[in-house]
């Protein structure tokens, strides 16, 4: 069983994100979320306060901490900006974490050391066109030319794909084996061939640049492969396990701003002569939205505390991720509801969390693909 009690790294680590996300973060969050401008000076603030590298070994840049000081560092982030927390979420959670446990040594040197500090950032580029919730079905090829591979191919939904140093590129070598042919590859940014397209206009998270990307003819050494040859659709899958933790923590940071605001505003909104918190209805709805995101912490918790002792925790991080995600759309509408027509306006901020919520249902496994993960994962574990 988990327990609650933080030790004192942890309780830093909150305390850090916490602060530094109500002082630096929030302010600036409502005028990115207008513009959709790309956070990059916060970015080079978080990578100096090792959060870009927290799961990462000392050795290689990183903070050498743990996964339930990553959930405390991302939740408070992205209470306070969910499109701030998803370059975050990426880099520790997909890609510092597939080179830390599946990259060579020269890997490791020539791009996690940089990662890890936050000097570079990292996209994760596993989907297509025709290969979202089934990535065995992926296109783009890869084909070996003496020492290098070349690759062709159309690659979409790729987080932070504008601003990032380097992507880990998921590819076909050997399309009759099917999934078992996919390997994943390491490839620079301003690689020839290698064309980020014109960012999406997305619901929520502006200031998250999303962008598919062309590949026409890119050269990437031998040595830029990731793992083995024919690995990557393994690796993919098993990044994705701690992937589905960070957006449930992110799922949480929405879920805990959409209370706190709702609360705080019904303590000062007078109707019919009355505060709105006075009202039995509104206490109900508080009293909800309290409990819901109480069971999403147990279980974001839970996630992370079980990857951190080495437990299988496949059905916990899906549990962990399609629970808060459901939550905190539920918790982020009914806050506007609260607020009423303020509720709708950009001037108060749940109408961005609601907004921001949404995608928490659908990337890194949609809320679908969780119900067959726990539900298979039930079968297996109960004779």
């Amino acid at each position: 069983m988990f327990s609650l009690e933080f030790s004192d790294i942890q309780q830093t680590i909150w305390e850090t994100a916490k602060r530094f996300a109500e002082e630096v973060i929030a302010p600036g969050a409502i005028d990115r979320d207008k513009s959709g401008e790309f956070p990059k000076d916060i970015l080079k603030q978080v990578g100096e306060l090792g959060f870009l590298g927290i799961m990462v070994p000392e050795e290689y840049g990183g903070t050498g901490l743990d996964t339930v000081s990553y959930v405390l560092a991302l939740k408070e982030i992205a209470k306070a900006d969910a499109s701030v927390a998803i370059p975050i979420s990426v880099q520790n959670s997909l890609v510092d974490w597939i080179f830390l446990h599946y990259g060579s040594d020269l890997l490791k040197e020539k791009y996690l050391k940089h990662l890890a500090t936050g000097e570079y950032i990292g996209a994760y580029s596993l989907s297509e066109p025709d290969a979202g919730s089934d990535a065995r079905m992926i296109r783009t090829r890869a084909e070996k030319n003496g020492n290098d591979w070349i690759l062709n191919g159309f690659k979409n939904w790729v987080s932070t794909g504008h601003h990032s140093d380097v992507y880990v590129v998921f590819a076909q070598t050997n399309p009759e084996i099917q999934h078992k042919g996919i390997t994943a590859f390491a490839i620079e940014k301003d690689t020839p061939g290698f064309e980020p397209m014109k960012k999406e206009d997305k619901m929520g998270m502006h200031a998250s640049d999303t962008v598919s990307i062309a590949l026409t003819n890119v050269k990437v050494p031998n040595e830029n492969i990731i793992g083995k040859v024919g690995e990557g659709f393994y690796i993919a899958m098993k990044a994705l396990n701690g992937g589905r933790i960070g957006i449930a923590a992110q799922s949480l940071g929405i879920a805990e701003a959409a209370l706190e605001r709702s609360v705080r505003y019904a303590k000062e909104r007078l109707v019919m002569g009355k505060p709105l918190a006075d009202h039995e209805l509104t206490q109900y709805k508080l009293a909800q939205m309290a409990m819901k995101v109480s069971a999403a912490e147990m279980l974001v918790l839970k996630a992370a505390f079980l990857r951190d002792s080495g437990a299988d925790h496949i059905r916990a991080a899906s549990e962990a991720k399609l629970f808060a995600s459901t939550i905190a759309n539920e918790v982020a509408r009914e806050a506007v509801q609260i607020h009423g027509g303020y509720g709708y306006t950009r001037e108060y901020v749940v109408e961005r969390l609601m907004r921001d919520a949404k995608v928490t249902e659908i990337y890194e496994g949609t809320s679908e693909i969780q119900n067959i993960v726990i539900a298979r994962q039930i079968l297996k574990e109960i004779d």
